[in-house]
C-alpha cells in the first residue's frame, strides 16, 4: 500500500491542534511524511513535527492553563497588532532550537503573506521559528513581522490550504487537513472535558477586545466587537479561498475540521482537540484504504516507441 505522504496543514488558531492527532494517527498506521506544507497553525505544527520536537510541544501544551497562556500574550496597545508574540515565541524557541529550513531532513514549507507586494511568501530557507512567526501574525491580532522590506502576516490571509507547494514531493498520496470545515453539531462535545477556566479566559478576550458580556435579549449586532467582525470575515474568506486552491490541487485524502471545534484562542484545550483531529483522521484514512483496497490495479501495456 502506497505509505509516504505530503501533508498540508492548514490555518485556523487553535483548532490547528487538530493537526498533532492527524499526524499521530498517520504514524501509528506507519505512513512516512515526506513532506510539508503549513499555514499559520499549520506552520507550526509542521515545523515541530520537521525537528521533531511534535512531542515536546505537545507535553507542554498539554499543560498550559489559561493564566500562563494570558501571560505569554505580551500586550502592546501602541504596536498594529493587540499581541507583540516576543514571549510566546521565545518559548517556542527554547523547545523547538534553532533551525534552518534548508537543513530540515524533509522538504518544508511555511507560508505567509506580504503586506507591501500582496502576495504569498513561502519560506523553504532561512530561520525556521522567523519564518514559522512570520506565517501565524493573525491581522489585528499579532503584530506583523518586518523582514527585507515588507511586512508580513498570516499565510492564510491568501493560501489557507498550501496544496502548491507540495506539487513536487517525492509522495505517493496528499493528505489536506483544512480547519474550516462545515459546522458539526457534535464537534463541541467530541473529546470534551468541561475546563472551569473557560470563564475566565473568555472574560479576558472581551476585555482584551472591548466585548461586553453577554446579556438577555441583546441585538445582534450589539453582541459582537471588532475581534468577532474581524475574525468571522477572515474565516469566511478563508473558507472560499481553501475550495478555490482544492480545485487547482485535489488531495488524495482531504481531512475537514469543523470550525465550530473550538474558538480560535482556546489554546488551552490541548487534548480534546487533538482527539477531535485524530478520530476525524481515522475517519478518512479507514475510507480511503478500504476504497483502495477494493479498487482494482490498473493494467499498462507498453509498445514500442
Amino acid at each position: 500500500m502506497a505509505n509516504r505522504v505530503a501533508l498540508v496543514l492548514g490555518s485556523g488558531g487553535a483548532r490547528g491542534y487538530a493537526h498533532v492527532g492527524v499526524i499521530r494517527e498517520l504514524e501509528s498506521r506507519g505512513y512516512e511524511i515526506t513532506a510539508i506544507s503549513g499555514a499559520s497553525m499549520g506552520a507550526l505544527i509542521g515545523g515541530l513535527w520537521a525537528t521533531s520536537k511534535l512531542d515536546d510541544y505537545c507535553d507542554w501544551a498539554e499543560r498550559i492553563d489559561y493564566l500562563e497562556m494570558i501571560r505569554l500574550m505580551d500586550i502592546s496597545l501602541s504596536k498594529p497588532g493587540v499581541i507583540k508574540g516576543d514571549r510566546l515565541f521565545a518559548r517556542i524557541r527554547e523547545i523547538m532550537g534553532n533551525h534552518r529550513i534548508e537543513e530540515l531532513e524533509v522538504p518544508y514549507t511555511a507560508v505567509a503573506t506580504s503586506l507591501t507586494t500582496r502576495k504569498e511568501v513561502w519560506f523553504q530557507r532561512g530561520d525556521l521559528v522567523t519564518a514559522i512567526r512570520a506565517s501565524c501574525a493573525i491581522p489585528s491580532l499579532f503584530s506583523p513581522v518586518e523582514m527585507r522590506g515588507q511586512l508580513l502576516v498570516d499565510g492564510g490571509v491568501l493560501n489557507p490550504l498550501p496544496m502548491a507547494p507540495t506539487g513536487a514531493a517525492v509522495a505517493d498520496m496528499v493528505v489536506a487537513v483544512d480547519l474550516l470545515g462545515e459546522v458539526s453539531l457534535d464537534s463541541g462535545r467530541m473529546g470534551r472535558k468541561e475546563d472551569p477556566s473557560e470563564s475566565v479566559l473568555e472574560s479576558w478576550f472581551r476585555k482584551l477586545s472591548g466585548k461586553k458580556e453577554k446579556q438577555p435579549e441583546v441585538a445582534l449586532l450589539d453582541s459582537l466587537n471588532l475581534m468577532d467582525v474581524s475574525n468571522q470575515a477572515m474565516e469566511m474568506m478563508q473558507e472560499s479561498l481553501s475550495r478555490y486552491k482544492m480545485a487547482g490541487y485535489l488531495p488524495d485524502i482531504h481531512i475537514s475540521v469543523p470550525r465550530n471545534t473550538c474558538q480560535f484562542y482556546e489554546f488551552h484545550r490541548f487534548q480534546d482537540i487533538a482527539e477531535t483531529g485524530r478520530q476525524l483522521a481515522v475517519k478518512a484514512l479507514d475510507q480511503w484504504e478500504t476504497e483502495k483496497i477494493d479498487q482494482p490495479h490498473a493494467l499498462l501495456e507498453a509498445d514500442p516507441v
